[in-house]
């Protein structure tokens, strides 16, 4: 006769074995720019987005065994694919996050996709990732490049500035960026002048601002981010660009580029993004407790976007039971409707373009400005309906042939 003794024994093995067998592993990998153009607006500061993001999703209290790893693609498509193969093949990393420079994010696209595993895009702009490269596995979160260009690219053709000339980063970004710009400018009646393509990441823009200066454009529109942005905007200064009749559109600007670049020069710039820190509570309770970690540097709309994308994957991991289908995971996210404290409520498409408002914004003059980092006045919200390019005009294989 078993002892009632034992059988409480085996029961409490039993009951910790099903609690464990339920348990559910989640590895993601942070791939990131730690140390080039884009470290300050991504970099360790969407590592600690994503910590944050699994501690305030309270994953152990669920369940959840959550690590976080991270690597530097510095900026090029053949480090990052390595890097995510061994992530894969060897790491049992179930999810990518980040990726700015969409040259390595399209790279990444195409692994995640192969392997069967999650991307979640923060970092990158190209609209590609939810039209001609789509994937079923893949989520874009937080701008790209048609709501850059419709944002900016309309505001200003509207208000006047209809002669353009271009200066493009020359790679995938900034040729997509220079493309969906152009398309709103002449759709609205604006007229494009010429472009010039510079080397990413660039150093001298000198013969490159006096190109757009001898086309007698009313804008010159920069297609480029980061440094090589904050170059641009400080040798248009020297120039005298602005003082001479023409006009800057930064097409897609951070607030450390504002910060890097100073309020006497980038005043006056229009411009779009997804989230500021100063907008709300929230954003600015979650500012705070990054500025003490990252020596009182605000975060960018791309760090938040890591923080917002890994709340909503973490919600679909936990809706599905395992993080190792990841298209599973992915149309879950979809059909979770999103909600957090940064972006608020908004969905997924079935493309994989994450749906929310986007802002346009003025830089302040240094006597608009009442404090550190208060860089930013809000000209207009572009609602969540309009904000991002509409479906049926993507081109996503696997939405056209769904209807």
């Amino acid at each position: 006769m078993v002892s009632r003794k034992l059988l409480y024994g085996l029961s409490a093995i039993a009951l910790m074995s099903a609690t464990s067998a339920h348990a559910i592993d989640v590895k993601i990998g942070v791939l990131t720019d730690m140390s080039g153009l884009y470290a300050d607006l991504s970099g360790q500061g969407s590592v600690w987005a994503a910590e944050q993001a699994v501690a305030d999703f309270g994953a152990e209290e669920k369940g959840m065994n959550v690590e976080i790893v991270s690597a530097d693609h510095q900026n090029r498509p053949d480090v990052g694919s390595t890097v995510v193969r061994q992530w894969f093949d060897e790491d049992d990393v179930d999810a990518v996050a980040d990726v700015p420079t969409s040259s390595v994010a399209l790279a990444v696209n195409e692994l995640t996709r192969d392997r069967n595993k999650a991307f979640l895009v923060s970092g990158a702009a190209t609209a590609a990732l939810t039209g001609a490269q789509c994937s079923p596995n893949t989520v874009h979160w937080t701008y790209d490049t048609w709501s850059l260009a419709n944002g900016t690219g309309r505001a200003i053709v509207e208000t006047g500035g209809d002669t353009w000339f271009f200066l493009t980063a020359d790679y995938a970004f900034g040729h997509a960026l220079e493309a969906d710009t152009t398309a709103v400018v002449e759709e609205f009646g604006g007229e494009v002048l010429g472009s010039v393509s510079h080397p990413f990441p660039g150093t001298d823009f000198s013969s490159f601002i006096l190109q757009a200066q001898g086309s007698g454009a009313q804008i010159i529109g920069l297609a480029n981010a980061g440094g090589d942005t904050v170059n641009a905007v400080n040798t248009a200064a020297e120039f005298g660009i602005v003082q001479a009749g023409q006009n800057l559109a930064a097409l897609l600007m951070f607030i450390t580029d504002v910060h890097a670049i100073g309020l006497q020069n980038s005043q006056g710039l229009i411009f779009t993004e997804a989230w500021y820190w100063d907008q709300n509570d929230a954003n600015r309770e979650f500012a705070a407790e990054f500025e003490t970690v990252f020596g009182g540097n605000k975060p960018t709309m791309v760090q938040a976007g890591v923080y917002s994308s890994v709340i909503h994957y973490l919600k679909a991991v936990e809706q599905v039971g395992s993080a190792e289908d990841g298209a599973a995971v992915v149309a879950a996210m979809k059909e979770i409707p999103t909600e957090d404290k940064l972006f608020g409520e908004g969905m997924v498409r079935e493309d994989g373009r994450k749906i929310h408002d986007m802002y346009l914004f003025e830089v302040k003059s240094p006597e608009e400005s009442t404090g550190p980092w208060d860089y930013y006045t809000q000209r207009a919200v572009i609602p969540a309906d309009g904000a991002f390019r509409p479906l049926e005009e993507g081109g996503c294989e696997f939405v056209a042939s769904a209807n």
